[in-house]
């Protein structure tokens, strides 16, 4: 039996198709445009997004012909659509979740923050979806409200796939909304009223292991149920095998987001850390612990695609290890302001350190240093909130092929970093979960036996270097800071 993961990302769009032992014996991936209309504003054209669907299925599908026995899906989180219902066209481009257009109407809303955070979990920042919403509604200004319809990725690609028949999130998308209650499980009408997002054109919230309908929109894949529904981040979580408390994983993509499942309870964090949903094998819900850096991988692709100091992305590790140290050189990718665990909307990328003797390659090494860095800031607040230490930390994504940067964070960190033999957790997650309804796995037991080990990388850097680095990284971040 095989299960196809539609794995919705920031960059690009993935299916995988994975069969009954977790492996991936077939995978398609299209890159998509960047909008970026004003400075800090961030776009994706929607129907683009579903064309990527679209081409990637049906070329999995062409090369690997045979039955599927489910489909998952896993999406980038946050990013916002609104359509019309009647000819399920959207009405604005996709508002991204690194966009900070919103950042005033959530400074107006300053005075209702602790509500938020108390039945969302969520600081009331522009990263999530509720004042996105509104703000489409407000711009657009449609002549029949009643229409529309909205959601997060996850929901825009189900009403496609399901020709309109399914209007549906789960509940870990619907937690980075700053509408829904995770405590109540439902959509909150006090906080929908406070952000003037009508709940009628909310999707129907179901379990990350649900019927989610069959898919008629692209023909490859006619009949076949959609299974299985997470968010990126929590897919990661659940791709890894954390289904208990005190297990965690940091997933290194266009941003990186480390995530500690604690288990059926929700814990409130000091130090800048969110609160969310996670996804369990029995179709339940669990919390966990999340700190979201905003730009990663993405500073990366900056050198590639704006400075134009590196022709790939995998041209960043040759770079870096071409020098003995970063030569005092500090990057802040505060491209989109900050996020876990300062959450400063208003921080802007910086450059510190600079001297004559700065060069291409001190900037692409900070750029990988400052993955790192800001990995280890979010896992000092974890820590110290849960008041556990991590005797390792598990990761995944594209950048963790990079093994200068995961050798530079497990210096960073003080303790190993565990690479797995696939790490594309996340577009595995989303298969798993549409798997287990399937049948084509019977519990969590199964997914862990099958879980497969790639590399360990140990620390090697002396503490008072360590110390030193992290020192001079926290000096760039007060400099990013300062008015």
């Amino acid at each position: 039996m095989r299960v196809l993961a539609i794995d919705q990302g920031t960059t690009s769009t993935r299916a995988i198709l994975v069969d009954g032992r977790g492996r991936v014996i077939g995978e398609a991936q299209r890159a998509f445009k960047q909008h970026y209309p004003k400075p800090g504003w961030v776009e994706h054209d929607p129907l683009e997004i579903w064309r990527t669907v679209v081409d990637t299925v049906k070329a999995v599908c062409a090369k690997h012909p045979g039955p599927v026995a489910a489909v998952g899906i896993t999406n980038q989180r946050e990013t916002t659509v609104v359509w019309d219902r009647r000819t399920g066209k959207p009405v604005y481009n996709a508002i991204v979740w690194q966009c900070r257009r919103t950042t005033d109407a959530c400074r107006a809303l300053q005075a209702h923050a602790p509500l938020f955070r108390r039945r969302t979990g969520l600081p009331l920042d522009a990263y999530f979806s509720g004042t996105k919403i509104r703000w489409i509604l407000d711009h657009v200004q449609p002549k029949n409200p009643a229409r529309l319809a909205c959601g997060t990725i996850d929901s825009w690609l189900i009403w496609n796939l399901t020709g309109g028949q399914t209007h549906a999130t789960d509940y870990t998308n619907a937690s980075r909304t700053l509408l829904f209650n995770i405590h109540k499980r439902r959509w909150d009408p006090n906080l929908c009223n406070l952000l003037g997002v009508p709940p009628s054109l909310l999707p129907h919230v179901k379990s990350s292991i649900d019927d989610y309908g069959l898919v008629t929109g692209i023909p490859a894949l006619k009949g076949v149920p959609i299974f299985g529904v997470a968010g990126d981040q929590q897919a990661a979580l659940f791709g890894q095998t954390c289904f208990s408390r005190g297990q965690s994983k940091s997933t290194y993509g266009t941003g990186a987001f480390l995530l500690m499942h604690t288990g059926k309870k929700a814990v409130t964090s000091k130090r800048g850390l969110i609160t969310t949903l996670t996804a369990q094998p029995d179709g339940s819900c669990g919390y966990a612990l999340e700190g979201s850096v905003f730009i990663a991988g993405a500073a990366i692709q900056w050198l590639r695609d704006e400075l134009k100091i590196i022709s790939r992305s995998a041209d960043s590790e040759a770079a870096a290890r071409a020098l003995s140290d970063n030569g005092g050189v500090y990057l802040v990718p505060a491209f989109v302001g900050l996020g876990a665990p300062h959450w400063d909307m208003d921080a802007r990328g910086t450059i510190v350190g600079l001297t004559r003797g700065t060069n291409r390659k001190h900037l692409i090494r900070a750029a990988l240093e400052s993955i790192a860095f800001q990995v280890a800031d979010v896992l000092d607040a974890m820590q110290a909130d849960t008041r556990t230490k991590l005797p390792r930390l598990a990761v995944d994504g594209g950048a963790v092929q990079n093994d200068f940067l995961m050798q530079f964070q497990a210096d960073m960190l003080g303790v190993p970093v565990q690479r797995p033999a696939n790490v594309e957790s996340t577009a595995l997650g989303a298969a798993y979960l549409a798997g287990l309804k399937a049948g084509v796995w019977q519990n969590g037991n199964a997914l862990a036996a099958q879980k497969r080990a790639g590399r360990t990388f140990k620390p090697t850097m002396k503490p008072a270097e360590r110390q030193r680095l992290r020192a001079g990284w926290q000096h760039a971040i007060r400099q990013t800071r300062t008015p």
